[in-house]
């Protein structure tokens, strides 16, 4: 081999304040301290480099590693100092950046401004002893293929600035700023290459060689390769891992240069996207292959290709059995964007990810814990799961839980599940479904979702809420928002959910005191709306019926402390209603009812459920009529003040035998305030899915606020630039029609045959205005059980907010929420298609209000 094949590398390592847990600027008063020729200083005053000698094998190259992190760390602990080995330190900020003292650091702050003082970044390089700078240079150019895999299996910089970035390495897009970063472009030998370093200092771009910052460079100091690309790590058997796959590629390089084996790079543009993609998604996504031309694999394949195309170098080296080691561990643990993350969802602290990263530079090489957790046998596991992570390794909120379902044996699956189906039956839990009974398909794994999070939707949602019903009052009242210019009135006058008799209504009435909103998780943890429900959401009372089927037939599954109590929703509805109805007609003991289409309502467990938890009167249509310019019970006599209205037609169209215009009249009472009509006429408006579309610019508008929950990106097809683009990527997106429920009409794309992409194309030709398009969003998934054992599901999630106003006080996210499962292979969740349901552990914090916590 005319290539050493040595080993190198510099670790960047952030300074953490002990106490505070942010960076500390105390490199220039520590660095006269320790030994030069081991740890040097860097352009920021938050970081020191440490500097390995030259070795020869991945062992040795742990144990210097580990020697330095060891030495460094008890040289700067008197000064209540410690290190962290990631990309970004979890509570940086811009306000923490301090320049080193040096004249060529303050040449480069005067000439780079603003990207000088975003470099609160660090990372690994790695050198590998090539002394034939010619050969160098050609290596490093044919290595660029395997730079994503190592870039994602080092992410360890999600946080930035105080916020999730929702990148994997938010440090190499900082990095990727500097003019000579990236690819240094084809050149024929050291020579051309020299060139062209000469040209960018002639240029006054870089002031010298050192700022040739490209992810893989001959040394400037060293004879070496080095690469460049990647985070520091803070477990050190992942630097060793990289380490061991970077000597391997220079390996397979230098054979290949060698046998004048014929050469095709990547385009420029394509090595950019693919070093993007690794940076965005690191091992929880999708990379590109190592083919010329574009492969999308899931990361865990992306990466195994690498080290299976890499064996014939990596046994030659004597690696290949450390490698292999080494990437089963990482791909089980999770790189430390994966760990961060996890760490950041149990209260939604950034100290706790300090403290992890903190633990894991000091911890073992390994970073294996003392006391491992034990992974589910079996388990497929899916970017994005809630419940089990890397590994198949249940997530601390799911330990327990993982533990208990774990001890089943397929005959406990197959008899609880039983005792379910027989519960259910005999409280006659189920949907209505096109005139007949839908099972209830209930999973008995429950879900769980922490108090941070929740107090994160609570803050979305309530907003949200708050946003549509000043919209709702404002379309058919003042219509302010088409005076100001921020929507036409075509938007909304005659769409699909719009009814003209909304705008009879009492101008300051509540019109959606109950509103339910579906959200989705994607693959990072991120909440998005995915749908919002407000002319009759149901799922509330299915929500209570959940937890009491698990108290009975899972009683011994171990709670969470605070777990909270859906029971008290009921509580709130009463209360909901009574406060709208006092409001609208003075009453104040008002008398309610909760009207429904009968035992033929999709929903007639729930209206019966809820009817009789919140004290209403259950009325049909025929049970009305109006007496005196009063609402009342046709059967009693007695006046009605509120009308919950869970009817599956306009209230206009309600009749009976004694009243055939009984729709108009109940409008008539309604519009003279002296009945309070629940989730009003005209609330179906919202409920359009075009109309989901401009709910962000409604929060912009009504509240003057930036949206704190996303929206899937959403396409409307009556809008011809739109529609174009939807038709053309039919195949791509989620179609759906605007007035669509329960999932009927919905093409997920990608899962659709020719026939159905090119059937639906006609559709939305046909009748541009009665659909909607959406990017598919990868939904999280969880844990279900059967007789096999555990296996994932993609799930929703919808969720109830009861509103008495518009202000912030005024809305109230109930204690309840409705998981909803996709069949397998699937992605619609609606009951209608085949999902199914399960219990939501909603946590709660010590001593926390709300609906009810405990039972």
């Amino acid at each position: 081999m005319s290539a050493e094949l040595t080993l190198g590398a510099e670790e960047e390592l952030h300074l953490i304040d002990l106490e505070s847990g942010r960076l500390s600027a105390k490199a220039p008063r520590l660095l006269p301290k320790l030994p030069t020729d081991r740890f040097g200083a860097e352009l920021q005053r938050t970081t020191i480099e440490t500097n390995t000698p030259v070795v020869r094998t991945l062992d040795d190259l742990r144990r210097v590693i580990v020697d330095l992190r060891s030495e460094l760390s008890a040289a700067i602990a008197p000064a209540g100092v410690t290190i962290a080995a990631v990309g970004t330190a979890p509570r940086s900020e811009y306000a923490d950046f301090e320049l080193s003292s040096g004249g060529r650091y303050g040449r480069m702050q005067e000439q780079y401004r603003m990207l000088v003082d975003e470099q609160l970044i660090c990372g690994l390089q790695v050198h590998v002893g090539v002394s034939e700078r010619d050969l160098a240079v050609l290596i490093a150019q044919r290595v660029a293929p395997v730079l994503p895999s190592l870039l994602a299996l080092s992410a360890s910089s999600p946080f930035w600035n105080g916020q999730d970035t929702g990148y994997a390495s938010f440090r190499s897009i900082i990095w990727q700023r500097w003019p000579s970063a990236g690819s240094f472009g084809p050149v024929a030998d050291a020579a051309e290459y020299d060139r062209v370093l000469d040209d960018l200092i002639a240029s006054g771009v870089i002031a010298d060689k050192k700022m040739a910052y490209f992810d893989v460079r001959p040394s400037s100091h060293a004879p070496t390769l080095e690469l460049r690309v990647c985070d520091a790590t803070p477990v050190v058997d992942d630097a060793v891992l990289i380490a061991g796959l970077f000597r391997a590629a220079v390996r397979r390089a230098e054979k290949s240069v060698e046998s004048g084996a014929e050469w095709h790079p990547r385009s420029e543009p394509l090595h950019r996207a693919a070093m993007w993609q690794a940076a965005r998604s690191g091992l929880s996504g999708e990379l590109v292959g190592l083919g010329q031309h574009p492969e999308r694999l899931p990361a865990e394949v992306a990466v195994r290709q690498l080290v299976s195309r890499l064996r014939p170098e990596l046994e030659e080296l004597g690696d290949w059995g450390t490698v292999t080691e080494l990437l089963e561990d990482t791909l089980a643990r999770g790189n430390s964007t994966d760990r961060q993350r996890t760490a950041y969802a149990e209260r939604g602290e950034l100290d706790d990810v300090v403290a992890l990263v903190v633990e894991d530079t000091a911890g073992l090489p390994s970073g294996r814990d003392e006391d491992p957790v034990a992974p589910i046998p079996g388990y497929r596991v899916r970017a994005g799961d809630e419940a089990v992570g890397p590994g198949a390794r249940p997530r601390p909120a799911f330990r327990a839980l993982a533990t208990f379902f774990s001890g089943w044996d397929a005959q406990t699956a197959i008899e609880r599940c039983a005792a379910r189906d027989v519960w259910t039956r005999e409280h006659h839990v189920g949907f209505v479904v096109d005139g007949g009974a839908q099972e209830f398909g209930c999973d008995l794994v429950p879900r769980t979702i922490s108090a941070y999070e929740w107090s994160q939707l609570e803050r979305g949602l309530g907003q949200r809420a708050r946003a549509i019903e000043l919209f709702l009052r404002d379309a058919y009242g003042d219509r302010r928002i088409v005076a100001d210019g921020v929507l036409d009135a075509d938007h909304f006058v005659g769409a699909k959910g719009w009814d003209p008799d909304a705008t009879r209504l009492p101008a300051t009435a509540v019109r959606a005191p109950v509103l339910g909103f579906d959200l989705v998780r994607n693959e990072f943890g991120g909440w998005r709306v995915l749908e919002d429900n407000v002319r009759s959401p149901s799922g509330v009372a299915y929500g209570i019926a959940l937890r009491e089927l698990m108290d009975d037939v899972v009683p011994d599954a171990p709670r969470p402390a605070h777990l909270r109590d859906p029971h008290g929703v009921t509580d709130r509805l009463c209360q909901t209603l009574c406060e709208n109805t006092s409001a609208v007609t003075g009453a104040t003991d008002p008398v309610i009812a909760l009207v429904s289409d009968g035992p033929a309502a999709g929903a007639w467990f729930e209206h019966r459920r809820l009817a009789d938890g919140a004290g209403l009167r259950l009325l049909s249509g025929s049970d009305l009529d109006v007496r005196d310019g009063r609402v009342v019970d046709a059967t009693t006599g007695d006046v009605l003040d509120g009308l919950y209205l869970r009817i599956d037609r306009d209230v206009s169209a309600l009749t009976a035998e004694h009243a055939p215009d009984l729709g108009a009249r109940i409008l008539d009472v309604a519009e003279a305030g002296r009945v309070y009509l629940a989730n009003a006429p005209g609330n179906a408006l919202v409920d359009d899915k075009a109309m989901y579309v401009t709910v962000p610019d409604l929060i912009w508008y009504y509240l003057d606020e930036k949206p704190l929950l996303a929206s899937v990106p959403t396409y409307r097809t009556s809008i011809e630039v739109e529609r174009l683009s939807v038709l053309d990527r039919v195949g791509e997106l989620v179609t759906k029609p605007v007035d669509g429920e329960g999932g009927r009409g919905v093409l997920i794309g990608p899962s659709a045959s020719a026939p159905e992409v090119a059937e639906r194309r006609r559709e939305i030709a046909a009748d541009p205005a009665g659909w909607v398009g959406q990017e598919v969003v990868q939904l999280s998934s969880h844990p279900t059980i059967g007789p096999a054992g555990l296996d994932p599901r993609h799930v929703d999630l919808r969720a109830f907010v009861y509103a008495t106003g518009t202000g912030p006080d005024d809305v109230h996210l109930a204690d309840v929420a409705l998981t909803r499962v996709a069949p397998e292979g699937s992605m619609v969740v609606n009951s209608s298609q085949g999902g199914g349901v399960k219990d939501t552990w909603i946590v709660g914090t010590a001593g926390a209000g709300g609906d009810g916590v405990g039972r």
